[in-house]
């Protein structure tokens, strides 16, 4: 497939809402806005409230990006929870000029070889959306996790498919996480209608669905 080399000089922002299910069953809501900041770069946050019996979990993942030329570049990533056990708060800082990451749970900076290429891990969400656009159907990311652990995730594009959703019927481009064995799944759809917004996110183990993130509004911003 040809992959046009235009890229968009901005980013589309948004806000969305989400429901999330388990079995059918609602157990909370999440939102996701994508904004850009006074000093011109970009940052996404997710966020979610789940409740299932005595369980609670609230969590925030935000990251504060760079965007050039298709190219998405992590400054700064923060992953805060709370609720039911341990709380946590984990920072990342990518210090580009320096290449080098620092840790908010570790004194020094990290032991890590830099990669350009490098996301965290949620930007590297945006950067799919980015080559979905121009005609990718296979995506391979380093991450460096919450923890600072650099990971390999590897994704591909399954075909179209309609769904039903909170918001309504949606057609959207199906991709699913290839993983190392068959013990996890994770599938996402996005909508080209919706500028390839996430409208879907369903997570499983061992074919035991562990959450479904279904959209239920969405807000362009001008």
């Amino acid at each position: 497939m040809i992959i046009s080399p235009s890229f968009a000089t901005q980013l589309s922002q948004y806000s969305a809402e989400y429901d999330v299910l388990r079995k059918g069953e609602r157990y909370g809501s999440a939102t996701r806005t994508l904004t850009q900041r006074d000093d011109g770069h970009y940052e996404i946050r997710y966020k979610s409230d789940i409740s299932w019996m005595v369980f609670s979990d609230k969590r925030t993942e935000s990251s504060v990006f760079s965007y050039l030329e298709g190219q998405i570049t992590p400054i700064n990533y923060r992953m805060l929870r709370e609720g039911t056990g341990r709380d946590k708060d984990y920072q990342l800082f990518f210090d580009t000029d320096k290449k080098q990451v620092i840790s908010n749970q570790e004194k020094f900076p990290l032991k890590i070889e830099w990669d350009d290429r490098w996301q965290d891990g949620i930007s590297y969400q945006v950067q799919m959306r980015q080559e979905l656009k121009q005609g990718k159907e296979e995506f391979d990311y380093e991450l460096v996790d919450k923890k600072g652990n650099v990971r390999h995730y590897k994704f591909k594009v399954l075909g179209k498919e309609t769904i039903t959703l909170p918001i309504g019927n949606v057609e959207a481009i199906k991709i699913e996480r290839v993983y190392d064995n068959d013990k996890r799944q994770a599938i996402a759809w996005l909508c080209p209608e919706m500028d390839y917004l996430l409208v879907r996110m369903w997570k499983g183990e061992k074919n035991v669905e562990q959450f479904d993130v279904q959209l239920k509004s969405f807000n362009p911003k001008q």
